[in-house]
C-alpha cells in the first residue's frame, strides 16, 4: 500500500512535534509522516474499522469493541507529566517491535500518522498532545495500543 503524506510544515497539528518543552530532532521530523486523507482512511479500513470514524463509535464488528481485546488498563498520564522521556513500563514491555518497524498513530478515520517504532517511543508525549482514544498499531505485528482521555491506556491484541 503506497500512501501520500503531508509535509510535516503542512500538518495541521504540527504544533504537537513542534513544543519547546518536548524537541524533537531533525531526524525524528524526518520520519514523522501525518498521511493525507485518503491515507488515512485506507490505514483505518484496513487495519481498525471500516464501520466508523473514530474510536467513541467503535461497535460490535470492530475488532477494539471486543472486550477479550483488552487487557487491565494501566496509567499513561503520570509518565507524560514525569520529567522521565520513557515510556509507561507496562507499555514499554508489552512491543517486542524492531526499530524500524513501521508503526501507524491513528486518532481518528482522517488523522493517521504513519512512523516508526524507534521514532514513537522516543517522542511518544509529543503524539499524545491529542488522546481522543487514539490507536497505535502495526501492520506487521498483533500487538496494539488503546490510549484513553482518563490519563489510562490498555494494550491488546488486534483480531
Amino acid at each position: 500500500m503506497s500512501h501520500t503524506y503531508i509535509p510535516l510544515e503542512q500538518y495541521k497539528r504540527k504544533w504537537i512535534f513542534n513544543h519547546k518543552d518536548l524537541p524533537v530532532t531533525d531526524e525524528d521530523k524526518a520520519q514523522i509522516k501525518p498521511l493525507d486523507q485518503m491515507g488515512s482512511m485506507e490505514v483505518w479500513k484496513k487495519w481498525v474499522s471500516n464501520r466508523s470514524n473514530h474510536s467513541e463509535q467503535f461497535s460490535k464488528g470492530d475488532w477494539p469493541a471486543k472486550g477479550d481485546v483488552w487487557g487491565e488498563p494501566d496509567d499513561w498520564q503520570s509518565a507524560w507529566d514525569s520529567e522521565d522521556p520513557a515510556l509507561p513500563e507496562m507499555f514499554a514491555e508489552f512491543f517486542d517491535w524492531k526499530d524500524d518497524s513501521t508503526v501507524y498513530f491513528c486518532y481518528e478515520k482522517y488523522q493517521v500518522i504513519e512512523t516508526r517504532w524507534d521514532v514513537f517511543v522516543r517522542n511518544w508525549k509529543c503524539f499524545l498532545f491529542f488522546d481522543d482514544g487514539p490507536l497505535l498499531i502495526s501492520p506487521k505485528q498483533k500487538q496494539a495500543a488503546f490510549i484513553h482521555q482518563d490519563g489510562q491506556y490498555q494494550l491488546g491484541q488486534r483480531g
